[in-house]
C-alpha cells in the first residue's frame, strides 16, 4: 500500500468532521447575532409611561378610504369612556360601489383599553366576505396576547389560537391613544411593539413636523406623523413588511389630536384615508 494511502483516507474522513464543526460554528454565531440584534432594538423601545396630554372625550367621527382619488370604502368610529378605566373604540366599515360589486368587504370593530395606562385590553373584529367570514378576538395581559381566530362560513367553524409572549404589547387603538398623549415635539421618535391582528410589529412613529392640513371635515393646523413597520418574527428577529412600506398621518394640533389623513404606500400603490365629519357625544367641556 503505498504511503500516501493512508493520509488520503485520513482526509477524506476528517473533510465530513470538519464540515459538521464549521457549520455548528455557523449556526452559534448566527444564533448570537440574531439573539444581539433582537436585544439591540427592544432596547430602543419607547419607556416613556403614557403622557399627561387630555385625554379624548367621547365622540363619532367618519372617514373615506381609497386611493387615487377614488373612494372604495366609507367607516365610522365611536370612541367612549364606559367606566373610569376603560377607554372603548367601535368602528365599522364597509366598501361600497364599484369596489363593493367586485370585492363586498364589511367590517366591525370593537377595542378596550386600560384609561390609565393606556395599555391594551381586548380587541375584536369580525370580517365578512362574499364567500366567508373571519373573525379575530385578542386578550392582551402583562406578559403577551392570545390571539382566537375563526374563519367560516356558517357552522361547524374552525377556531385557531395562537400565544405570543412579549410584555407590553399594544394593539391599534391603544397605540395610537399612547402617541396621542405624548408631547410630540418635532424629530421625536416613537418606538412601540404592536400586535394588530395576526402578527406582531415594530411600530416606529417619528414627529416631522407641523402645517396645516385641508380634508372634507374642514382646516386644520396639523402635526406631521412617519411611520414605519417591520415584522416581528417568531425568534423575535425583525423582518421587512412585505406589504406595508411606510405612511404619512397628519393629526390635528389641538386638544382634540384626531386624525385627519393617513397616506399608506402599499404594495398596491398609495392608499387614503380622510376624515369626513366629527361629532362629540356630549359638549366639549
Amino acid at each position: 500500500m503505498p504511503a500516501s494511502e493512508p493520509r488520503v483516507k485520513l482526509q477524506r474522513m476528517l473533510v465530513p468532521t470538519r464540515f459538521r464543526v464549521t457549520r455548528c460554528a455557523l449556526r452559534i454565531l448566527l444564533a448570537f447575532c440574531t439573539g444581539s440584534l433582537a436585544a439591540n432594538w427592544q432596547a430602543t423601545l419607547s419607556k416613556e409611561p403614557a403622557g399627561n396630554f387630555p385625554e379624548l372625550q367621547p365622540l363619532r367621527v367618519s372617514y373615506r378610504f381609497g386611493w387615487s382619488g377614488l373612494t372604495a370604502a366609507t367607516g365610522e368610529v365611536h370612541f367612549t369612556k364606559p367606566a373610569n378605566n376603560r377607554f372603548q373604540l367601535d368602528g365599522t366599515a364597509r366598501t361600497i360601489g364599484l369596489v363593493r360589486a367586485l370585492w363586498k368587504m364589511d367590517v366591525n370593530h370593537r377595542a378596550v383599553a386600560n384609561a390609565e395606562t393606556l395599555n391594551a385590553i381586548e380587541s375584536q373584529q369580525t370580517e365578512n366576505y362574499r364567500s366567508k367570514r373571519i373573525v379575530t378576538e385578542l386578550t392582551f395581559t402583562n406578559s403577551g396576547v392570545t390571539r382566537a381566530r375563526t374563519e367560516g362560513q356558517g357552522s361547524p367553524a374552525e377556531t385557531k389560537t395562537k400565544q405570543f409572549v412579549f410584555p407590553n404589547l399594544f394593539d391599534l387603538h391603544s397605540a395610537a391613544l399612547y402617541v396621542r398623549s405624548q408631547p410630540l415635539k418635532q424629530g421625536s421618535v416613537y418606538r412601540l411593539a404592536v400586535y394588530p391582528a395576526t402578527n406582531a410589529y415594530l411600530a416606529t412613529v417619528t414627529v416631522l413636523g407641523r402645517e396645516k392640513v385641508s380634508v372634507h371635515a374642514g382646516s386644520y393646523n396639523a402635526i406631521k406623523l412617519d411611520l414605519h413597520l417591520e415584522r416581528i418574527g417568531k425568534n423575535l428577529e425583525l423582518e421587512p413588511h412585505r406589504k406595508f412600506r411606510r405612511a404619512t398621518i397628519w393629526v390635528s394640533d389641538d386638544a382634540e389630536r384626531i386624525i385627519l389623513r393617513i397616506e399608506a404606500q402599499l404594495f398596491v400603490g398609495t392608499v387614503f384615508a380622510e376624515l369626513q365629519s366629527v361629532r362629540f357625544d356630549t359638549a366639549k367641556q
